[in-house]
């Protein structure tokens, strides 16, 4: 849809441009600037040609399109009517409303009976967003010491974060006391136990409980949060399941934690991240709770800020103080912690230290999980943090992807670093693979050849492995045939045009700037040539890249001929 989308907006441009300067003598008064979205959205879901309209489009574009992507109903409802009124009226004018169209006055017509349920539309829509607005202010009063969101500028400008290898995350995960007390805890649960309708267990499966996750017995009347959460992370993990009703089940996989597969344990322990809101105190005072909510994610942002650890007296000071200026019970909820626990911070290092994210000593800082933990925590707040996989653990497909984001030249000391752990007969196995998993990515295809045919002839029995994969073969042949190794193949016009769609499909992904600007380096007459063979290539992206030349070379003859060409290919495939 992007590229649609692109397509479109660069063909009415200079339409709109003219329009704009018609108006301003011939509908002074209207607001050609609404037009815009208006003219895109008609063009995309309505009709293939800019100067086709009809009644029906009329009422689609107003009141279907329009109150999904304007940006300011008030606006729109005082002016859009009119300024598509003007609009119509100019492509008349002009000669551009072809004859496929409802007459003019049909179309203004429709335009005036609809114009009233258009500003209803919009004043609905400003009531959402009024509505919006005053959430966002009570999303804004209710904010917590967690939120990712103010640290946003200083978390991207990090210095890149190296996660650790899987294996090393894994063996660590094993080894995290609070899943191992959840596995307990639900092992201990077993079959069909009966929960109860105010309380999850009696006051004697209560003392039992405790007694298997290793806490202490409270006073009469006392509650046991520690217990109740640890219920909770059993939950999370999937240890513990409904079945049936007011009825629960430890799952059957359970008793075999710490599994043996890398993958399951770092999924569990994962499933079990956000059992971090566990570690905020809870205080007797549900709204001085409240204002300590966060606390525990809020440690972990400035552990991650400040390259993994600090000094505990210091966070606990910077804490108490964005306690207090968050919220107006901040302080007395500190101060409420403190006398509950002894140190505010006492619940959530005890907290995550038992799920192995901290260590404490003097300084309190981040352990590799902890590191992996908050960076993911970031990633769900949608805060941008540039975390990258160990270079010793990166498959040759990640290390690829990874590239395909990065400039050039920290891809390029991304890939120097990945190689020096291989032998380059390995490396370039390992790259031609990952370049073969998915044929319709035509950019990790082409990164992957442009690093292997750096490797040599080291890279021979690679390149002979991948002349039996079709999306590789070009580049493989190509590349035998430049080392001059015996009996390979020689390149043929397909492996030509292969590779010709390739770089094509790259430059669409670029833009239509770009891609209009790579045709154009090919020439109207080899353009044309090309196009009378290249539909026969079996390539992912051949259909859409001859639609999408028709669609936006500036020549007409080059035009017709992806046209021309894309019904041949059509018609094949079909």
């Amino acid at each position: 849809m992007t590229d649609r989308i692109e397509v479109a907006a660069a063909e009415l441009r200079p339409l709109l441009e003219e329009f704009i300067v018609w108006a301003r003598t011939n509908a002074p008064d209207s607001s050609p600037e609404l037009v815009g979205p208006a003219a895109l959205w008609h063009r995309i879901s309505f009709s293939s040609h800019v100067g086709t309209w009809t009644r029906a489009d009329v009422r689609g574009v107003m009141l279907e399109q329009m109150p999904k992507v304007v940006d300011d109903p008030d606006t729109a409802a005082d002016g859009m009517a009119s300024a598509l009124d003007a609009y119509l009226t100019f492509l008349s004018k002009t000669g551009r409303l072809s004859d496929r169209s409802d007459s003019l006055a049909d179309l203004l017509g429709e335009l005036s009976d609809l114009e009233e349920e258009f500003i209803d539309l919009m004043e609905d829509l400003i009531g959402d967003e009024e509505e919006d607005d005053d959430g966002d202010e009570e999303d804004e009063e209710g904010g917590d010491l967690g939120d990712f969101e103010p640290f946003a500028d200083r978390l991207a400008d990090l210095d890149t974060i190296r996660l650790s290898p899987d294996a090393e995350l894994a063996e660590a995960a094993r080894a995290v006391p609070l899943i191992a007390k959840a596995r307990d805890l639900s092992v201990w649960v077993g079959t069909g136990r009966r929960v109860g309708e105010e309380t999850l267990l009696s006051e004697a499966e209560v003392g039992e409980a405790l007694d298997v996750v290793g806490l202490p017995r409270p006073e009469a009347g006392e509650d046991v949060p520690q217990l109740w959460n640890i219920w909770n992370l059993a939950v999370d993990l999937e240890f513990i399941e409904p079945d049936g009703e007011d009825t629960v089940s430890v799952d059957e996989d359970t008793t075999g934690w710490p599994f043996d597969d890398d993958e399951d344990v770092l999924d569990a322990w994962m499933l079990g991240l956000h059992s971090v809101d566990y570690g905020d105190p809870e205080l007797q005072d549900d709204d001085l709770t409240m204002a300590l909510s966060g606390l525990t994610r809020g440690l972990l942002i400035r552990l991650l800020l400040a390259g993994g650890a600090r000094e505990l007296d210091g966070l606990r000071a910077e804490l108490a103080e964005a306690a207090a200026d968050i919220d107006e019970l901040g302080a007395e909820a500190w101060t409420a912690a403190a006398g509950h626990y002894g140190d505010p911070l006492a619940p959530v290092l005890d907290w995550l230290v038992g799920y192995g994210m901290v260590s404490v000593s003097g300084d309190v800082a981040l352990t590799p999980l902890g590191t992996e933990g908050v960076v993911h925590l970031a990633d769900d707040a949608d805060i941008e943090v540039d975390a990258r996989p160990a270079i010793e653990s990166m498959s040759a497909l990640d290390l690829l992807a990874l590239s395909a984001e990065l400039p050039e030249d920290e891809a390029d000391a991304e890939f120097a670093a990945w190689m020096e752990l291989r032998e380059p007969a390995q490396a370039a196995a390992e790259l031609l693979d990952a370049a073969a998993e998915d044929d319709n990515d035509a950019l990790v295809r082409v990164q992957a050849a442009s690093v292997v045919g750096t490797l040599g002839e080291a890279a021979v029995p690679a390149w002979q492995e991948a002349l039996n994969h079709p999306a590789l073969r070009p580049y493989a042949a190509t590349h035998l045939s430049q080392l001059e190794v015996p009996d390979a193949p020689e390149p043929t016009q397909d492996d030509t045009h292969w590779l010709i769609l390739d770089m094509w499909t790259i430059s669409a992904g670029l833009g239509r700037a770009e891609f209009v600007s790579s045709l154009r380096d090919i020439g109207p007459d080899l353009l044309n040539n090309l196009l009378e063979v290249i539909w026969k290539i079996p390539h992912a992206h051949v259909e859409e890249l001859l639609d999408l030349i028709s669609q936006v070379h500036p020549d007409k003859q080059v035009a017709k001929a992806a046209k021309r060409a894309l019904f041949k290919a059509r018609s094949t495939s079909s």
